[in-house]
């Protein structure tokens, strides 16, 4: 891991990213709640959080360089591209994070610098 590379990012997730969330979370939740959980979304501030602790707290794997969109976001970073932050949702009857949004851009990002702050919308 290289902690000299800069990770950029936006001030806020891009529009696509919440049409993105609301897929994903209506294959765990009924459509009326994920469809809540991303207007909660729109409306939340944005956060920060190290990289690792998001992983500790998604109970998720680590995708590898391997994974074309893991790569597709290193390269941006390379780049000096911008990032979009994180969405995520709290599960509090599991007591973990779910990554609604974000998890291939996640992944990237640890590649360089597990303690890297990311910022992210929670609810």
């Amino acid at each position: 891991m290289s902690k000299s590379i800069k990770i950029k990012w936006l001030k806020k997730p891009e529009d696509q990213d919440y049409p993105s969330a609301q897929s994903y979370l209506k294959l765990i939740f009924d459509t009326p709640t994920a469809i809540g959980f991303v207007k909660q979304l729109r409306r939340a501030p944005v956060s920060e959080f190290k990289a690792k602790d998001i992983f500790r707290a998604s109970q998720l794997s680590l995708l590898g360089v391997s994974n074309f969109h893991v790569e597709k976001d290193r390269k941006k970073i390379l780049k000096g591209r911008e990032l979009s932050p994180l969405l995520l949702i709290r599960d509090k009857s599991h007591g973990k994070v779910i990554i609604a949004d974000g998890y291939h851009r996640l992944c990237s990002v640890y590649s360089f610098d597990e303690d890297a702050v990311i910022p992210c919308k929670i609810v």
